[in-house]
C-alpha cells in the first residue's frame, strides 16, 4: 500500500515537523519513505507544505500529484490543495482556522478543531499534533508509538518534557475522527 500525503498551512504551524515525523516513523517501521518540503519566501506566516510518501514499495518520485490524504491547517491551503485529493481519499481540515466547508462530495472530509483542542491542552503549538493524531487514527499508516519515538529524536533531551503533551494531543486528535463524514 502506498500513502501519498500533502500537509499544508502557514509557516510556524509545524507543517514540516508533521511530515518529518511521518517519514521517520515510516523508516522506523521498515517502510519506504519520501519527504519533500516546500516553503514560501517568508520565514514565519508564509505558506508551507510538504509531500510525504509512505509505501511498502520503492518510492519512484517524491512529488505527490494525487494525494490519498491532504491535511490543511489554514484556509488558503484548503483552497489550493482540496483538488489534489484523489477520489475516495481523505481531507483533514483544521476547523478552528478554516471557516469554509470542503466543496467535493467524492472524498471523506474530517473537520478537526485542532487549535481549540490544543488550547484546552494548554499549548496552542500542538494543534499540528492534534491533526496528525486524527490522520493516524483514520489511516493506520504508522503507529502513534513510532511517531512519538520520532518526536523524541526530533526534540532532543532538552525538550523531553514536551512528550506527554504531544502524546495527549495525538490521542485527542484520534478521538475527533469518530465524527467524520463520508460524502
Amino acid at each position: 500500500m502506498t500513502h501519498q500525503i500533502i500537509i499544508a498551512g502557514f509557516g510556524g504551524q509545524g507543517i514540516m515537523l508533521m511530515g518529518q515525523l511521518l517519514a521517520y516513523a515510516g523508516m522506523l517501521e521498515g517502510k519506504n519513505v519520501s519527504w519533500l518540503p516546500s516553503y514560501g519566501p517568508e520565514m514565519r506566516g508564509g505558506t508551507a507544505n510538504c509531500n510525504v510518501i509512505i509505501s511498502d514499495e520503492p518510492v519512484a518520485s517524491p512529488i505527490v500529484t494525487e494525494a490519498t490524504t491532504v491535511m490543511v491547517m489554514n484556509r488558503p491551503s484548503l483552497e489550493r490543495f482540496e483538488s489534489a485529493v484523489m477520489k475516495g481519499g481523505l481531507l483533514l481540515v483544521n476547523s478552528s482556522l478554516i471557516d469554509k466547508k470542503a466543496s467535493r462530495d467524492d472524498i471523506e472530509v474530517c473537520y478537526i478543531p485542532a487549535n481549540e483542542i490544543a488550547d484546552q491542552l494548554g499549548n496552542s503549538r500542538v494543534a499540528n499534533m492534534v491533526v496528525l493524531g486524527s490522520f493516524l487514527a483514520k489511516t493506520g499508516v504508522v503507529s502513534p508509538a513510532s511517531v512519538i519515538e520520532s518526536l523524541r529524536k526530533a526534540l532532543g533531551p532538552s525538550k523531553e518534557h514536551l512528550i506527554p503533551l504531544n502524546e495527549e494531543a495525538l490521542k485527542r486528535g484520534a478521538e475527533c475522527v469518530k465524527e467524520c463524514v463520508r460524502r
